[in-house]
């Protein structure tokens, strides 16, 4: 009798198995500099924060600034890399900005506490490591191009409302990207992005703004 197990495609199976993308940054964490670095932050995230890299890459050494965001993820699978791509550079901060392909459906998504509590997690990580912590407001998106129907216009400020309540109660620094680039219609700003979700350059000059001022408060810089 012929084994089923025998059609499968075990490369297929290894990357289903690395769901969360745990071996994406081996090489990249290899290359971090062991040495305790006081301005080190890493900003974790999805295309959004993987995107910097490709406007900005100057910004970005893999030293004081490490990019460790991957395109396509959400928030369990962030959750899941997080000692590794964040707490092992012991970082004086961490940037987490995240949720946007949960509402898109990337992953399955229960509703939006969880998503909110994945991303709580990730700050109660950080925070339990000396990590200071900038949790982001999710950016405004109208329509997912390629997953319409998903409400991010409604979704999107309703988890951001989580995210800033959260921020309030503990004391953790609430980066709101969301007012600086929407459109007045829960969109983000034509000439801030190229599809309507996804920063372009200009888009990427507000967030860099945006978040530098917000390192220098938290750092004393």
């Amino acid at each position: 009798e012929k084994n089923p197990l025998d059609n499968i495609d075990v490369n297929k199976v290894m990357m289903h198995l690395d769901w969360a993308g745990i071996a994406y940054f081996d090489d990249q964490n290899k290359a971090v500099d062991p040495v305790k670095n006081d301005s080190r932050v890493v900003f974790m995230g999805n295309s959004i924060t993987q995107g910097w890299m490709h406007y900005m890459p100057e910004m970005f050494d893999n030293q004081t600034y490490i990019n460790r965001g991957i395109g396509g993820q959400t928030t369990p699978q962030m959750l899941l890399r997080f000692r590794q791509d964040v707490i092992a550079h012991q970082p004086k901060a961490v940037v987490i900005l995240a949720g946007t392909n949960d509402i898109a459906g990337n992953t399955p998504m229960k509703d939006l506490e969880t998503v909110a509590g994945h991303l709580f997690s990730m700050a109660e990580l950080a925070r339990q490591h000396d990590i200071k912590v900038i949790l982001c407001s999710v950016v405004p998106a109208k329509e997912y191009p390629w997953r319409k129907g998903k409400r991010p216009d409604a979704k999107i400020p309703e988890l951001n409302k989580m995210i800033q309540a959260y921020c309030n109660e503990t004391d953790i620094h609430y980066l709101d990207y969301f007012t600086a680039m929407t459109d007045g219609k829960n969109g983000l700003i034509e000439s801030y992005g190229y599809d309507g979700v996804h920063p372009d350059e200009d888009g990427y000059k507000v967030m860099t703004e945006l978040v530098e001022k917000a390192l220098d408060q938290l750092l004393d810089r």
